[in-house]
């Protein structure tokens, strides 16, 4: 392999973790190693058959980086490393809102025409890996990713259409809400309509409605102030009553 941004990828396989935090590489593969479950926030875990990220899966995003980045802030925040490959306008003050342990996440903006080797040497070290190829991967690379992710036992998710992926999230439909009618105001809370489909278990469609808001990622909305304005208004303060003077005297 040759590139710095190759190099820098594979030089995580030989950086110390912290104590109890595991990467791919270091696993035993055991069939029960490849059912390993990483969480998800609750309010997407309806989505997964096996009520989070499974090992050795792809999961295929959609259409929105707020889901993306969702899936990602429980398990880092839980110990697990990630990887994200050909993203770089991504938000990590945006990631880190919603709940990602950036401390645990390894950025490779640009990967240039290394991208498979650079993928192939993050899954090879961390837990999950995200790629954004926007066809620039051949669809035998893609597949061979994916073959990557189940023997090593990491989680490759895909921001995009992948190839053989064994579940796809996809966005559906989003509502922002905290405007009054006449547009004044600040956005509160975005509602988005995510659906998933996949293979096997998978194979039925499922459709969930998740709310991001101030108090992060959730399955119900916060509440608005009674006027359903945001920020709530300041209470006027009374103004100071003028006395007219008449003849020097105030009355």
């Amino acid at each position: 392999m040759s590139g710095s941004a190759v190099t820098r990828a594979a030089s995580l396989k030989s950086v110390a973790m912290p104590d109890g935090v595991g990467v791919a590489s270091g696993l035993t593969l055991t069939s029960v190693d490849r059912e390993r479950v990483l969480p998800v926030c609750q309010a997407l875990a309806g989505l997964f058959p096996w009520g989070g990220l499974r090992r050795g899966s792809t999961v295929a995003v959609r259409g929105s980086v707020t889901v993306l980045l969702a899936l990602l802030a429980e398990a880092t925040a839980g110990g697990s490393w990630a990887g994200v490959i050909g993203l770089p306008r991504l938000g990590v003050a945006a990631a880190a809102e919603l709940g990602v342990a950036v401390s645990r996440l390894a950025l490779v903006p640009r990967p240039g025409p290394d991208l498979p080797a650079v993928a192939g040497a993050l899954l090879d070290g961390v837990d999950i890996v995200v790629i954004s190829a926007a066809g620039r991967l051949q669809e035998s690379h893609a597949r061979r990713l994916s073959a990557r992710a189940r023997h090593r036992g990491a989680v490759l998710i895909p921001f995009g259409p992948w190839p053989g992926a064994d579940l796809e999230l996809t966005h559906v439909e989003s509502k922002w809400s905290g405007l009054q009618d006449g547009g004044y105001g600040h956005l509160h809370t975005r509602e988005l309509t995510v659906s998933a489909r996949g293979r096997g278990s998978a194979v039925r469609p499922i459709t969930t409605t998740i709310f991001v808001g101030p108090e992060g990622i959730s399955e119900s909305s916060t509440p608005l102030p009674s006027e359903g304005m945001w920020p709530p208004q300041p209470e006027e303060i009374p103004r100071p009553v003028e006395l007219a003077a008449v003849d020097g005297v105030a009355r």
